[in-house]
């Protein structure tokens, strides 16, 4: 047999030698038939959760952190020595650590982020964008990766700044001024794998794997203030295009695109935020996406969480296999957020015709958690991590204890965000009205003296309420009562307003535009039939908890009710202000945030058209500077002046069977204490973790 295959090897390499012209680049000897197996590994959405770590709420929290995650990496790693490690973007943004290591405290060109120094360590082989990674300007960003864009104004220091020693990748964003890309728009990874020859024998192979990268458009929009004039976006599908080609023509065998979109099987746009699914049909081999923060394929572990619901809509013409793994074909992971799951794609490739053909057949996809192993046992942290990053931590820590100078009387939670709680939102609100206000009270701009008469009213979203699993929910100053008031802390204004890149702004808009957006945000809950013995879930999927805006004025001025039993677009009912039902006609100016006003949420008529304030102030400043304020006077912040306002509520319905909200558990009590009377039992835990509340919507 070895003789066999010496001589098949020889015919191989005269032919290649003969064949050399045509662009062979592989090694001559591979005999027809040869197999290599291979795994494609993928995280996303790290938001600089290195360790375990909460920094608002100050404790470990197992189940988040790239430490465990680099255990899910070793094991990979050992099940499949032929892998290639990849992440897709939304790295340098989302905690405490993020916002001391960018704005704070803002590392220097000779220092290297934290969580670049763990991925570093883990040996990455490449990594795209995410929408985030713009989020603190296109300077940081070409330090942090040591990159220069090519962008007028946007200087890089001088010198190798401390920087990913991955190549960093993003195949849709060009220089405006140069038309050129700001980053390398593909890679080409030459990896000499171990492969199995037809007759048993082992031998070396290289295989090129080209990876591109995608960020959603809407970065123009999110982040305009430090994009405009200054960058542009291709669409996914048309980038792809331009350089799959490229990439083949190079000598890639397999090409993977890391697309930083859900699965929106809509009709293609340019312009779309979750485009991912319309790459399969670009010509790549393997798919690996994110930005929705959830689990695709579902989990493979003992009681693994059900699909997220918004799977449930995929028209079956789309091909979307959710159970195993593939888009139109295309063999696809998302692995969650946070360093929460590592994607799999283990892959088959055989040399046929004198090129490495992918085997779909012998292709398998695993989004894979903490408890893979029986459905109860988390890993281990890798405990090579925490001391690469000990002095940052410590830094963190130090950061967010810092005292705010004011103290509290009441728990501000987002628990039962989705049940009528205001605690955790009514604060942020107030202080978007204030701001508001006293910006069109002393403007000298004439046009915006002219509104001083007009309403304002504020919105915010209830970001921490469970997205990111039953550890992500604003709990602030926990325990906190009259008799025992709570000091507040730097970390606090982050845990009821997360994001730290939102800029404030406000749109003029009518009493028809008021019902438009107050319906969007009422699509956050399933249609409830009260008829229904079996159990009903109020809200189905949290993975766009942050378009759940909950409006607010002076006085609780503004009030409304939100029918579950109705279809989703005609759920507001009893929509009055001060008293006197909202007319199509009136006007109202909201105090929100960049990416509401900018048309994120997809909120009918908010495109960014209607806004007539764009504040240098991030809504978390806002936050801030308002406690600031309150403390200076002497204030405090108390329950019955910034917690009690419910402006909204459920219209009463009997329903025949349970309804239920998911949230972390343990907290009935408090429900209780703060008059959530629709909140009546606490059950089970699901198989994320989170307990099932009894919601009675008759109360």
């Amino acid at each position: 047999m070895k003789t066999n295959w010496m001589m098949r090897a020889a015919l191989a390499a005269l032919g290649a030698g003969l064949a050399g012209c045509n662009g062979s680049s592989h090694a001559p000897a591979i005999p027809e038939g040869t197999t290599v197996t291979l795994a494609l590994l993928e995280t996303t959405d790290i938001h600089s959760n290195v360790l375990g770590y909460n920094y608002y709420a100050l404790a470990e929290d197992s189940s988040l952190g790239l430490d465990r995650t680099s255990t899910l990496i070793q094991a990979a790693r050992a099940e499949s020595p032929n892998n290639i490690l990849l992440d897709d973007g939304d790295v340098i943004q989302g905690t405490l650590l993020a916002d001391l290591q960018a704005v704070a405290t803002p590392v220097p060109c000779s220092g290297t982020l934290a969580v670049h120094k763990a991925m570093n360590a883990l040996k990455y082989d490449a990594g795209g964008m995410g929408n985030h990674e713009f989020n603190y300007g296109l300077p940081f960003l070409s330090q942090i990766t040591n990159t220069d864009f090519g962008i007028p104004g946007v200087v890089k220091p001088a010198g190798s700044c401390g920087a990913p020693t991955y190549p960093s990748v993003l195949s849709n964003v060009v220089g405006v001024a140069s038309g050129k890309p700001i980053f390398q728009p593909y890679v080409l990874l030459p990896r000499d794998f171990a492969a199995v020859a037809p007759d048993g024998s082992k031998l070396n192979v290289k295989i090129n794997v080209g990876v591109m990268s995608f960020v959603p458009p809407q970065i123009l929009e999110w982040d305009q203030k430090v994009l405009a004039g200054k960058v542009s976006v291709t669409g996914v599908q048309e980038a792809a295009k331009q350089y799959v080609p490229e990439l083949r023509s190079k000598g890639a065998d397999l090409v993977v695109a890391l697309s930083h979109g859900g699965l929106d099987t809509s009709p293609y746009s340019p312009k779309m935020e979750n485009g991912s699914y319309h790459l399969t049909s670009t010509g790549i081999d393997a798919l690996m996406i994110g930005h929705s923060h959830l689990i695709f394929p579902q989990g493979k572990e003992k009681g693994a969480a059900a699909l997220d619901a918004s799977f449930a809509s995929f028209p079956a013409s789309a091909r979307i296999d959710p159970v195993n793994g593939f888009v139109n074909g295309v063999p696809t992971v998302m692995a969650q957020s946070w360093g929460r799951r590592l994607g799999i794609i283990k892959m088959t490739l055989a040399y046929q015709g004198g090129k490495w053909v992918v085997q779909q057949t012998k292709t398998s996809v695993e989004s894979r958690g903490f408890k893979y192993t029986d459905g109860t046992t988390l890993v281990q942290a890798d405990p090579a991590i925490a001391p690469l990053v000990a002095t940052e931590h410590a830094a963190t820590i130090a950061y967010a204890k810092q005292p705010l100078g004011i103290s509290t009387d009441f728990e501000m939670s987002a628990y039962f965000a989705l049940a009528g709680d205001v605690s955790a939102i009514q604060l942020v609100n107030q202080a978007q009205l204030d701001y508001v206000k006293n910006f069109i009270a002393t403007s000298t701009d004439a046009t915006l003296a002219s509104y001083k008469n007009i309403p304002v009213i504020s919105c915010s979203a209830p970001f921490k309420a469970g997205r990111n699993g039953p550890s992500d929910f604003t709990d602030v100053a926990n325990g906190a009562t009259p008799a025992a008031p709570v000091g507040l802390q730097v970390r606090n204004p982050g845990d009821l307003y997360l994001y730290s890149n939102n800029n404030l702004q406000a749109v003029k808009i009518k009493g028809s535009d008021l019902k438009a957006w107050l319906e969007t945000s009422a699509k956050q809950f399933a249609q409830i039939d009260p008829s229904k013995t079996a159990e009903q879930d109020l809200v189905p999927s949290y993975g766009t908890i942050y378009n759940y805006d909950v409006f607010y004025a002076e006085n609780n001025a503004l009030t409304y009710q939100i029918d579950v039993t109705k279809p989703a677009g005609s759920r507001i009912v009893n929509l009055t202000y001060k008293g006197a039902p909202v007319l199509d006609g009136d006007d109202f100016i909201v105090a929100t945030n960049d990416y509401r006003a900018g048309g994120g949420g997809a909120v009918p008529g908010i495109d960014g058209s209607k806004t007539i304030i764009k504040s240098p102030d991030a809504n978390q400043a806002v936050v801030s500077n308002y406690l600031a304020a309150l403390s200076s006077k002497g204030g405090k912040v108390t329950l019955a002046n910034n917690g009690s306002a419910r402006s909204w509520s459920f219209v009463k319905t009997a329903t025949s069977g349970p309804v239920i909200l998911r949230s972390a558990p343990g907290h009935l009590a408090l429900a209780k204490s703060s008059g959530i009377a629709n909140v009546v039992a606490e059950g089970g835990l699901d198989a994320s973790g989170f307990a099932k509340y009894a919601i009675d919507l008759s109360k």
